[in-house]
């Protein structure tokens, strides 16, 4: 989903092995049609992930696919957000979660220098999008997809949604289910807290365990919300690929790799239309 801002942070630990989630997408008589990388929001400045494959499938693609093209325009996305997130009249924002999980939400606005009355006209959704930026780790600026999207400089890139539709899909959640993301986020804080680093490895080495677990916990562990989130931007994306890759252009496709992982992933439901995506190594 949309990236929200981070910070640097310090290395831990040595970095693993770059081996980040990489596909090929061929028809059924093995001719290659494009390809497809998993991608993550913000890095590290020290994170080498540019392998020698990844930075071939760059050079042979003809142009690019990611979920927003105008990440760097912050400014407008900014505003976007701002025009969506913002509606009169709203409950304190922490009587709009179970009463246990009360102390925790102080706690994580308290981490985020925040209090009720600074979301006083804040949607729930948004309000859970801003404080998710307390477990951020890394730099936007380094985000796979803002970086591969500069590569293709001078090439054509085009998006599945853009900010205003991928906001659109928090924006238009029943408020039950925007409360079920603020809860959600609440838990994978304190579980990034108590963790760092883990799922920028599992991104990093391409762990399809781990990668996969983070669609079906936390937030996702909604059922409504990853339907929202995953199961049905994941068939709207494949509908759109499918046209485009019946054109003779190659596409590289880069979006989050909890959308190339699992039994409702766009690698699975390109197979089920009968491509041959096989995932490429270094």
């Amino acid at each position: 989903m949309l990236a929200v801002a981070g910070c640097s942070e310090a290395p831990e630990e040595p970095h693993p092995e770059a081996n980040p989630l990489l596909f090929e997408i061929a028809s059924a008589d093995g001719e290659v049609e494009g390809w497809m990388l998993g991608t993550i929001h913000a890095l590290p400045d020290d994170v080498h992930w540019q392998t020698s494959t990844i930075q071939r499938v760059v050079d042979e693609a003809d142009y690019l696919i990611v979920e927003i093209a105008a990440l760097d325009d912050s400014a407008a996305i900014g505003r976007t957000f701002n025009e969506l997130a913002t509606s009169p009249g709203q409950t304190d924002l922490t009587q709009r979660v179970e009463a246990e999980l009360r102390p925790a939400l102080r706690d994580l606005m308290a981490r985020a220098n925040r209090s009720d009355d600074d979301f006083s006209t804040t949607e729930t959704w948004a309000a859970a999008l801003i404080l998710a930026r307390v477990a951020a780790t890394g730099d936007p600026a380094n985000g796979v997809d803002r970086v591969i999207t500069r590569k293709f400089a001078g090439r054509e890139v085009r998006e599945f949604e853009g900010a205003l539709a991928q906001l659109g899909i928090f924006d238009q959640l029943p408020e039950a289910d925007q409360r079920d993301l603020l809860e959600g986020v609440i838990a994978e804080v304190e579980q990034t807290l108590e963790r760092p680093g883990r799922l920028r490895n599992a991104w990093l080495t391409g762990d399809v365990a781990i990668l996969e677990e983070a669609t079906r916990t936390g937030i996702m562990a909604d059922p409504e919300l990853r339907d929202a989130l995953i199961v049905q931007r994941n068939r709207r994306w494949a509908e759109q690929l499918e046209d485009d890759l019946r054109e003779s252009a190659r596409p590289l496709v880069a979006v989050g790799s909890g959308h190339l992982v699992g039994e409702d992933s766009l690698v699975t439901m390109l197979q089920q239309r009968g491509y041959r995506v096989t995932r490429l190594g270094q």
